[in-house]
């Protein structure tokens, strides 16, 4: 099995990306790519569904603050939802707890983005 999968589909007009693995050096790019794949397409409400992921390194975080700016001036957002305790813990201790979003699941995170929660 590969280090790190990467599932993207729509729902609701909210891009939800599900990282399966790990988010480490080796596989960082494709990660990366993937961000700024939706962010080329002008998908700017950005989901990471963080259900399958085991982990992710400070340069994982790096590529989601390099999008941020360019998100959050396009009027979208990024947020997270189904964080495992050890990966909300990298989170919080960085303190992007402060700086996203974080649902407990994927239909909270839907609601809140139509305005519904």
């Amino acid at each position: 099995m590969a280090d790190l999968l990467i599932q993207v589909r729509e729902v609701d007009g909210v891009a939800v990306m599900r990282p399966e693995g790990f988010i480490n050096a080796h596989t960082v790019r494709m990660f990366e790519d993937a961000l700024e794949k939706l962010v080329a397409e002008g998908r700017f409400t950005i989901l990471l569904d963080c259900q399958g992921l085991n982990y992710i390194s400070s340069a994982g975080l790096g590529a989601i603050m390099g999008l941020i700016e360019t998100v959050r001036d396009n009027g979208g957002d990024i947020l997270l939802c189904n964080l495992h305790e050890n990966v909300f813990a990298i989170f919080d201790t960085l303190g992007f707890t402060q700086l996203y979003r974080v649902f407990p699941t994927e239909a909270e995170a839907i609601l809140a983005v139509a305005g519904k929660a």
